[in-house]
């Protein structure tokens, strides 16, 4: 594994969402990378992960690419790629990123699972910078007192040392794309960063897309329980 830049800007804040619980971190990075104005200034190279591309709008997009907004110096790192059992790798390959730049925070964007669907999504924070930590409470942002981070993230949190790390957490009650929770963790990092980004068009994305999931997922349990009777009819 290797980094690949055309452009060192410094200084910046790098922010990361690899795909985790209900793809959190994943929207709310896609979300960034299109309505703020991102340039590519570079790609991590691999030969130990799966070879998946995907083409959006004509386009290769890398599966590890990284992006930078010169309004708010920001670096952005663009996951596509499954992360699991490569956790130690690609944290090692962030914080070496952050040393060429000179990352002064690293931000992570996170799902958390919750089995109460009926409480709207709860946001919490962890920051390992005491500076940091009391702008989130400022923001009147709940600190997470208890839980356990897996993934990338945890293993940025245990091999950062002395570069500062902030996480922030959005409840999410599926292991479906859940756009509303990205929605809710884009509302805290605007507010923590000044960022002035609208969320309804992730929002309106959300209600349509969540719609045509639970369609279809109830067609297919429709259609598993009809194969099921089928099945039964036939024993005895």
């Amino acid at each position: 594994m290797r980094i690949k830049l055309t452009k060192k800007p410094k200084n910046c804040r790098l922010i990361e969402g690899f795909p985790g619980f209900g793809l959190v971190g994943t929207i709310a990075n896609e979300f960034l990378l299109e309505h703020l104005k991102f340039e590519q200034i570079g790609k991590i190279l691999f030969d130990d992960m799966p070879a998946t591309v995907a083409i959006h709008e004509g386009k290769v997009v890398e599966p590890l690419g990284i992006f930078h907004n010169k309004k708010y110096n920001l670096v952005l790192l663009h996951a596509i790629t499954a992360s699991t059992g490569m956790e130690w790798k690609l944290s090692n390959i962030v914080i070496e990123l952050s040393k060429q730049l000179g990352i002064k925070e690293i931000i992570c964007l996170e799902g958390v699972g919750s089995s109460d669907e009926t409480v709207t999504s709860r946001v919490f924070f962890y920051s390992n910078n005491e500076q940091n930590k009391s702008k989130f409470k400022k923001l009147k942002i709940d600190l997470l007192k208890e839980g356990i981070i897996i993934g990338v993230t945890g293993a940025i949190l245990l091999r950062a040392e002395t570069i500062p790390v902030s996480c922030v957490f959005a409840e999410t009650h599926s292991s479906l794309p859940d756009s509303k929770a990205a929605s809710k963790v884009i509302e805290v990092l605007d507010k923590y960063l000044g960022l002035k980004v609208d969320t309804k068009p992730l929002l309106l994305q959300a209600e349509k897309f969540e719609d045509k999931l639970k369609g279809l997922l109830t067609e297919s349990q429709k259609a598993q329980q009809l194969s099921e009777k089928k099945k039964l009819s036939y024993v005895g």
